[in-house]
C-alpha cells in the first residue's frame, strides 16, 4: 500500500483548482440557495432547473451529462469570484 504524502506539485495543483474538494451536491446546494431555480434556469437552459426542479433531480441529470455539468461548474466558479469581490 502506497501511503506517501502528496508531492508539492500535487498540492499546488489542488490549490489552483477552484473546484478542488467541492462536490457537485455542494455546488448545486449553494447555487440554488443564492440564485434560486428561476435564475439558474434563466442562466443555464436545462429542463431540470425549470420543470419541477430539485437538487436530487439536478444531480442525477448533471452526473450523466458532462456538458451541463461543465456549465454549472463554470457558473459556480464565476459566482464564487463575484461574491469574493463584494
Amino acid at each position: 500500500m502506497n501511503t506517501k504524502p502528496p508531492s508539492n506539485a500535487e498540492n499546488n495543483a489542488g490549490a489552483k483548482d477552484p473546484l478542488h474538494g467541492v462536490t457537485l451536491a455542494m455546488i448545486m446546494t449553494e447555487l440554488e440557495a443564492s440564485l434560486g431555480w428561476e435564475e439558474l434556469g434563466r442562466r443555464i437552459k436545462i429542463k431540470c432547473f425549470t420543470d419541477n426542479p430539485s437538487v436530487a433531480s439536478s444531480l442525477k441529470f448533471l452526473r450523466r451529462t458532462p456538458w451541463a455539468r461543465q456549465k454549472v461548474e463554470a457558473l459556480y466558479i464565476r459566482h464564487q469570484r463575484a461574491s469574493r469581490k463584494v
